[in-house]
């Protein structure tokens, strides 16, 4: 004899079921819309910011498809890698280079995606972005060769940051105070 969660089915029956033994007022009731429920789902939702355009101001039409979803750890390696803790300090321009280099995930001219012939997104590690910029080296150099200016490669990462959230600024909301609206 066989069971699963509805039918008791008796091998030797040749297939018949037999009604449940289950109390159909067991059955799970549809769950109701309680607070509980909804922090519930909001909280089982993956967080993650949206992708963003970063226009190249030195290259007409050309911008930078980037995802500004930048872990602390990221962000630690590329401050060591800039030599955050060396004798001459943190080199902003080569951060900003890694921000930009690593953060990219395609290349567009005038609004519209560019893929390679294969139909892979273009990033500066890509072969015909190292061939384009006449580098072998994506981060620092390919970025600096497709900026041309480094100002703009610092800006460029500024923006990336501030759309990461790390500008961003939490206030604590007194909840004993009435709202200014009402």
């Amino acid at each position: 004899m066989t069971e699963n969660s509805l039918y008791t089915h008796d091998d030797a029956d040749s297939g018949r079921s037999k009604k449940s033994t289950r109390d159909d007022s067991i059955l799970e009731k549809p769950k109701e819309e309680t607070q509980l429920n909804r922090l519930r789902t909001v909280v089982q939702q993956k967080v993650e910011r949206p992708i963003v355009l970063i226009p190249v101001p030195e290259r007409l039409g050309v911008s930078l498809r980037v995802s500004p979803n930048i872990t602390q750890s990221q962000m630690k390696n590329w401050r060591k890698n800039a030599g955050e803790d060396s004798r001459s300090g943190l080199d902003a321009t080569k951060f900003a280079c890694l921000v930009i280099g690593h953060t990219t995930i395609g290349f567009c001219m005038d609004d519209e995606e560019i893929f390679d012939d294969s139909g892979y997104n273009l990033t500066f590690a890509h072969p015909a972005v190292l061939e384009m910029t006449e580098v072998t080296r994506p981060v620092p150099d390919g970025v600096r060769a497709l900026f041309g200016v480094d100002p703009h490669i610092e800006s460029a990462a500024l923006a990336i940051l501030d759309a990461a959230g790390y500008s961003d600024t939490v206030s604590a909301v007194d909840p004993t105070k009435e709202s200014s609206t009402n």
